[in-house]
């Protein structure tokens, strides 16, 4: 078994715990400064909300979305030891409102989609993959009227080919991450 990590939650129902994930190739949870602005950003858009976590990895996005009331929260990710270790922390929390799916982002987005709230797209980073799946998202309709979607890249990624109809609220960097939270209209 390979080297297992720790991260905490930072708020909510399960403030404090630990979830544990492994050293999986391409796999860097959001750092815990960058989770506390982007839920800080997201305040009360995240009570009650229906949540989407693509490329979930640890999970460390929506676990937080959940902890902090997310009403249902959906973590795709193709990683098979991801998905298991997701499944570990989610038993462990007794995390009901929370669904993993094992398959690949964009297989899934080619399926019956139904509408999100909330978005969290956190793709392995250099692989050219942001733009294609924001306009999935827009295009095959997983996105509610007014649904935000928080997008994780490397820094110095431009971000220039996004929906038209998607309004970039705020963003930051952070080291190596470049952190972006837009609006649907």
């Amino acid at each position: 078994m390979s080297n297992k990590n720790k991260l905490r939650i930072i708020a909510g129902e399960w403030r404090s715990r630990q979830l544990f994930f492994e050293d999986v190739p391409g796999l860097r949870p959001t750092p815990a400064r960058v989770r506390e602005t982007v839920f800080n950003w997201l305040q009360t858009d995240v009570i009650a909300s229906r949540c989407l976590d693509l490329y979930a990895g640890s999970g460390a996005l929506g676990f937080e979305a959940a902890s902090r009331g997310a009403k249902s929260v959906a973590m795709v990710e193709s990683n098979a030891q991801a998905c298991r270790l997701i499944n570990e922390n989610k038993a462990k929390l007794s995390a009901e409102q929370i669904k993993i799916i094992q398959i690949d982002v964009f297989k899934f987005l080619a399926g019956d989609a139904s509408s999100f709230d909330l978005v969290f797209l956190d793709p392995p980073f250099a692989k050219g993959m942001v733009q294609q799946t924001c306009q999935w998202l827009e295009d095959k309709g997983w996105l509610a009227p007014q649904a935000k979607v928080y997008v994780e890249v490397e820094s110095q990624l431009v971000l220039d080919e996004m929906p038209e109809n998607w309004q970039c609220l705020k963003n930051k960097t952070a080291g190596e991450v470049g952190y972006y939270l837009f609006e649907r209209n």
